[in-house]
Order: structure tokens, then C-alpha cells, then sequence
């Protein structure tokens, strides 16, 4: 949904990184008649102000999104050797109070490999998005009580024998938060050929998947709720503004 260009990084010092630059501008054939200046150097940043712009690659990170996917991945594969997983580590109102940790693992749970892999890629581009823009702590927060929240919901309003599995309530959470902080950003939803304001995408997106059914609707409004408020909250103390 959001494009990030690549970038790079010379790891050079103040000092010697005009010569480089300007080395590397010369082997260029696309390069004739360059003046080269820099009236300001930023180092550490996306830019150099001035005729040249320089990126900084960063390369992998094991972030916490990373690590959300990844357990999310493996208990997807233990579930598929012992299916009865799904039942012990997915949540049912009726037998809440004898295994109150559902109310988390629940969260780590797929139905199917579609359902992993749709709220994975949500996850990993409504979680880039948003961590950015907070915090990697306030990014967590968001997710765990908009998972647990929507939970709740589906204990209060749900039939007491159903199970919920799934990190939907925590993904609508991300996409309820910075819907209120980037409403205008513009994303694109399969099959939809042309973007859509964010706002649209994830309201919209909580009212059409309503209607299928077998879908928990008591916990991805749990979470959209969540994420409406933190991102109301956030938006009022926003430290950084991210295109």
C-alpha cells in the first residue's frame, strides 16, 4: 500500500564525503556540466540539501512487526501438524474463565492460509506505517488493546460457544489509528483498480467483511474502536508528520 524508494548510505566522514561524492558523480556518464555544492550537510538523515540527494540504506531489522509475523507464521505451522491447537489456544466465551489466556493467544491463531496471509500483509503495511509515525511502544499498545478489546466484544456479544481466532481486531485497530492521523492517504485494496482515501479502505473495508459470514464482526469493531481513539489521541500530540 505505501511505496518506500530504496536507499543507501555512505559511510564516509564529514570531512572526506564531498571528495567521494563528487568521484562517483565523475564515473557517471549521465553527468556533464555539474556543479557540485552543498551548502548544508545533514548526516544520519534521507537528505543532503543541495544539488544531490542521498539516502541512507538501512538494510533487514528484526523489528517487532517482524517478530509479530514470524510467531504468527509458526504457531500457524503448529496448528496445521495438531489442528486441536486451534481449540485450546483460540477463544470461546463459555470456557473464558477456565483458559483466560485465549484472550491473547487467540490472537496468534488462523483459520487458513488466506487468513493469515491477509491480515500478515495488513499487519506488516498498516504496522510500518504507524510505528513510524508513534513509536515501535505506542505502535504495540495499539495492537494488543485493540486485539484484546475486540476480544472482549466478542465475549459480551458473541454466541457463548463460538471460537474466534485471528489478529483482525488488532490489524483494525492499526488501520482505525491512522485513518484518523493520514485520513487522506490514498491506498489500494484488491480487486479495487484505483486508490482509496485510508479512511474509506479501512471503514468501508469493516462494513463489507461484516457481511460474510463466520466473521467475528464483535472484534474488528473492538478493535476499530480502539484504534479510532488512539489515533484521535495520537493525532493531538503527532512529534512527526510521515507522507
Amino acid at each position: 500500500m505505501l511505496l518506500l524508494s530504496q536507499s543507501y548510505q555512505f559511510q564516509s566522514t564529514p570531512t572526506n564525503l564531498n571528495s567521494r561524492l563528487i568521484n562517483c558523480l565523475s564515473l557517471s556518464p549521465k553527468v556533464e556540466n555539474f556543479k557540485f555544492s552543498l551548502p548544508k550537510l545533514v548526516l544520519n538523515r534521507y537528505y543532503v540539501r543541495g544539488k544531490v540527494m542521498v539516502y541512507r540504506y538501512q538494510g533487514f531489522k528484526l523489528t517487532s512487526i517482524w517478530v509479530l509475523i514470524a510467531v504468527n507464521f509458526l504457531l500457524f505451522i503448529a496448528t496445521a501438524i495438531a489442528p486441536e491447537l486451534r481449540f485450546t489456544l483460540g477463544l470461546q466465551p463459555a470456557s473464558f474463565l477456565q483458559r483466560p489466556w485465549t484472550l491473547v493467544t487467540s490472537l496468534f491463531i488462523h483459520a487458513g492460509l488466506w487468513h493469515i496471509i491477509a491480515n500478515m500483509l495488513t499487519l506488516y503495511f498498516f504496522g510500518t506505517s504507524l510505528s513510524r509515525l508513534v513509536g515501535k511502544n505506542k505502535f504495540l499498545t495499539v495492537y494488543f488493546c485493540g486485539g484484546i478489546l475486540g476480544n472482549i466484544l466478542f465475549i459480551l456479544l458473541a454466541p457463548p460457544f463460538s471460537t474466534v481466532v485471528g489478529a483482525s481486531g488488532a490489524v483494525f485497530a492499526l488501520g482505525g489509528a491512522l485513518a484518523v492521523m493520514r485520513p487522506r492517504l490514498r491506498v489500494f485494496v484488491f480487486p479495487i483498480p484505483l486508490p482509496l482515501p485510508l479512511w474509506v479502505a479501512v471503514v468501508g473495508g469493516f462494513f463489507i467483511i461484516s457481511l460474510f459470514p463466520h466473521i467475528a464482526w464483535q472484534a474488528h469493531l473492538g478493535g476499530l474502536v480502539c484504534g479510532l481513539i488512539a489515533g484521535y489521541f495520537f493525532r493531538k500530540r503527532e512529534r512527526y508528520f510521515f507522507y
